[in-house]
């Protein structure tokens, strides 16, 4: 990937380097570039309470699995600050950039003072935020998000109606769900959007006791998975009592007359809810860069070159605000995935430290649990999408056994491959399961990496005992089966 537009070299001699947003990107950057390079000036800056905290955690807070909402918190702030040597200043919000100046704007939301800092190197990491369905009654009480933790403790304070004790009653700020609890303890949620995030807290709200209404739009949950998958999923998530409304736009959240979200409307009528989890997607938070010069590319995020380099001299952009490069079509994307923020993160630290460092492309692997079935994916599986970046797609999904026959324990894995049929090689793959079936997509994703073929992804010598598989993994199965259906 080469941005034409951004022919700037990395900045020489760092002596300050400025960080705004202290979650995944940011703090990784800051932690690399500081151990790299302990004379460096690391500044972090981050608008709200909590930094380097797992997002990807929190509807299994919710859910109780992780009892305190610490927990997901990876490193408190004065562990950077005391231990590395790193300014990180939080409930600071960066109001604007000038690059020509080399210099940033900084509110003190606690001191409600203006200040700013200069930089030799800034990265721009501050992250997506959740995208609201354009209709009526979203800012009700009770309508959630989950993209921070005090949204994530907000919601399982308004199930459980209890508040955390000790420091989180000074650092999180729930809004109306205190109240609300007091007056009135949920008993049915409505879940707006059936991607990721709607089907993992469908699960937690589930787990929790409530009875759950899913809202999907379009005809299938995991929109971007196979249909036999998402049909495996849609099956499951029935079995276990959770309502699906599939093909329903939502076309208003309804008052009760309080003031309270009473009802989901719908083309097919009202279905009455005591609160709802809105989790429709996210959109990069982009804003500051923009207004400094930084160019956006299709999916409204930062574009960058292979070393995290925005279109604006001596910026950086990494996580979850930029775009990357998908390793399949080898075109930009948009894939805000946890792991893809850390690496990315870290290898613009290691440049800014002195060492340029590429951060790698990726193919938007990603594996979640929806009750107790293992939902995954990686590369390419939308055919349609195939054919845009020059590929002859042919697919085939295939259900087997988890482990030999015989042996206690298997459960039914559906696996869905796609490659070219004219080439052979292999694009994207997605499977669900009850039994140990998510790591597997880590074996598709490592033949991805490799660019290999169906024949050759075929004869992978992949471990076999009866407790672990079957002979052939179901991963082999799916590809002897679409092998077969190229030659």
């Amino acid at each position: 990937m080469s941005l034409p537009d951004a022919d700037w070299d990395h900045p020489a001699d760092v002596e300050t380097f400025v960080v705004i947003g202290g979650d995944a990107a940011g703090m990784s950057a800051a932690s690399k570039a500081k151990r790299e390079d302990p004379d460096l000036d690391v500044v972090v800056f981050e608008r709200g309470d909590w930094v380097s905290y797992s997002a990807c955690g929190m509807p299994y807070y919710v859910e109780g699995e992780v009892p305190e909402l610490e927990d997901l918190v990876a490193r408190q702030p004065e562990t950077f600050v005391d231990e590395q040597g790193i300014d990180l200043r939080t409930r600071h919000e960066v109001r604007a950039i000038d690059p020509a100046a080399r210099e940033v704007t900084v509110r003190d939301r606690d001191a409600d003072e203006t200040f700013a800092q200069s930089y030799d190197a800034l990265l721009y990491a501050t992250g997506a935020r959740p995208t609201t369905p354009p209709v009526e009654g979203t800012d009700l009480e009770c309508v959630f998000t989950l993209r921070s933790l005090d949204e994530a403790h907000a919601v399982r304070e308004a199930v459980e109606g209890s508040r955390e004790a000790g420091y989180l009653d000074s650092m999180v700020r729930a809004g109306p769900a205190a109240d609300f609890v007091i007056e009135r303890q949920p008993a049915t949620v409505g879940i707006v959007g059936a991607g990721y995030v709607g089907l993992e807290m469908a699960d937690a709200l589930h787990g929790q006791g409530l009875d759950v209404h899913v809202f999907q739009r379009s005809g299938h949950v995991l929109s971007p998975y196979d249909d036999e998958v998402a049909v495996a999923v849609e099956e499951h998530l029935r079995d276990h009592g959770v309502h699906l409304h599939l093909g329903t736009p939502v076309t208003g959240l309804l008052d009760d007359g309080t003031g309270d979200v009473g009802a989901v409307a719908t083309p097919d009528g009202e279905v009455a809810v005591d609160m709802v989890v809105v989790g429709t997607g996210v959109r990069p938070t982009v804003e500051l860069a923009v207004e400094a010069g930084a160019e956006t590319g299709g999916s409204g995020a930062l574009v960058v070159d292979d070393y995290n380099r925005s279109t604006v001299p001596g910026v950086y952009a990494a996580g979850d605000c930029a775009e990357v490069e998908n390793l399949v079509t080898g075109a930009p994307d948009y894939l805000p995935l946890a792991l893809t923020a850390n690496r990315h993160g870290r290898a613009v630290g290691t440049t800014v430290a002195g060492d340029p460092t590429p951060g790698g492309g990726v193919l938007g692997t990603a594996v979640t649990k929806v009750v107790d079935m293992e939902v995954a994916r990686t590369g390419v599986t939308d055919p349609e999408v195939a054919r845009e970046h020059g590929f002859d797609p042919v697919s085939r999904t295939i259900t087997t056994r988890s482990r030999a026959s015989y042996y206690p324990g298997g459960a039914p894995i559906t696996v869905q491959l796609m490659a070219c049929d004219t080439t052979g090689t292999l694009l994207g793959a997605s499977l669900a399961g009850t039994d140990r079936a998510g790591k597997r997509i880590d074996t598709v994703a490592a033949a991805l990496h490799n660019g290999a073929t169906v024949d050759e992804f075929e004869r992978y010598d992949l471990a076999y005992a009866p407790p672990f598989s079957p002979t052939w993994d179901p991963v082999l199965t799916a590809a002897k089966v679409l092998n077969g259906t190229i030659d």
